[in-house]
């Protein structure tokens, strides 16, 4: 019914989200000159962004996207870099993912002319999806269950040293249940900093959402209504503090089809309500826009939406396929996906 009534509804959402008082945004795409799928992505400023995926590539751009260079890791065209987190021009960690030692995590201090292996995992049982951070020092990586129970490493050093931390403190994983490496953002940090982190789940009876309040010792856990299935269920978070999220995904096996897909809480995660008008397809990335209060942006392969009241009704702004999206604090937004796809946003 939601999806059928969709065009009816477009007139009323484009008042909603403010379209008429100026044109929708788009997406201007930049020239990396690659052709690998690019899922990881980490924008830092106007000028510097970061992007990460498959064949161990690792692009960066210092002048505002007009010219890449890529500067991966040597000897990893067998990994995919599935998440990038950078600090500065100089500053990156990257997450490459798969099971067992495939799941590794490089530092780079030189803007990717050198880089350490600050991280290999050692469980064959592991998958780690995601990373990150919730300063300049303290990180997280989410790995899929081992024993019944989704798998963290930490940080305190920038990435440089890891620990996998105890299993004390995590709820059960459910049968079947995993995360969804697909944009680096099963796993996030509050945009305005604190001790407040979420991951977000499929692949089970229920798609769920983790939350902590300590930098990752412990973890409460609820159900969302996102549905969920053996390639179903919550691909993307985005917190702009710690009570105001998003929650976005699908099935990525049928990505044109994605009833109720889409969410939104104001408690921090402990409730979550979909949304009235969701984008009604697959989408693996999710943000906030900084200098908007109520903005926010998801992507996936079939293309891009806008909202403009929190997550509550979604309107398509393009169809290009994106996996990524993410914002720096000063307002500038990068897109990323199939092909060697880097977009960046003209509001």
């Amino acid at each position: 019914m939601r999806l059928r009534t969709l065009s009816i509804l477009v007139p009323a959402l484009l008042l909603l989200t403010g379209f008429t008082h100026g044109h929708p945004p788009t997406w201007e795409l930049s020239d990396t000159g690659v052709t690998a799928r690019l899922r990881g992505l980490s924008v830092v400023s106007a000028k510097v962004a970061w992007a990460s995926g498959s064949a161990g590539t690792v692009l960066r751009t210092v002048d505002r996207g007009r010219t890449w260079q890529q500067v991966g890791p040597p000897d990893t065209a067998d990994l995919q870099f599935r998440d990038i987190e950078a600090f500065s021009a100089d500053r990156a960690v990257a997450l490459s993912i798969g099971e067992g030692e495939a799941s590794r995590i490089y530092a780079t201090a030189d803007g990717g002319r050198t880089w350490t292996e600050t991280f290999r995992n050692d469980e064959p049982r592991a998958f780690y999806d995601c990373i990150a951070f919730f300063d300049h020092k303290r990180g997280l990586a989410l790995s899929d269950p081992v024993d019944g129970r989704f798998r963290i490493a930490a940080t305190a050093d920038g990435g440089r040293s890891w620990r996998v931390l105890s299993g004390y403190g995590m709820p059960a994983a459910l049968d079947g249940e995993f995360a969804f490496a697909a944009s680096g953002t099963c796993l996030v940090t509050a945009d305005r900093g604190g001790p407040w982190a979420w991951f977000a789940t499929g692949g089970g009876a229920t798609a769920r959402v983790f939350g902590t309040h300590d930098f990752g010792r412990t973890w409460r856990v609820v159900d969302s209504p996102v549905p969920s299935g053996p390639s179903a269920g919550i691909y993307s978070l985005a917190f702009r503090d710690a009570r105001q999220g998003l929650a976005v995904g699908g099935d990525f096996a049928a990505p044109t089809v994605a009833p109720d897909a889409a969410a939104a809480t104001r408690d921090g995660g402990r409730t979550w309500t979909t949304a009235t008008v969701v984008p009604g397809e697959y989408r693996s990335g999710v943000t906030w826009l900084p200098r908007a209060k109520r903005t926010a942006i998801a992507v996936g392969p079939t293309g891009s939406d806008l909202t403009r009241d929190g997550g509550r009704t979604w309107v398509r702004f393009d169809t290009g396929s994106f996996d990524a999206v993410d914002c720096a604090r000063d307002g500038t937004c990068w897109a990323s996906g199939e092909q060697g796809r880097l977009a960046r946003l003209h509001p």
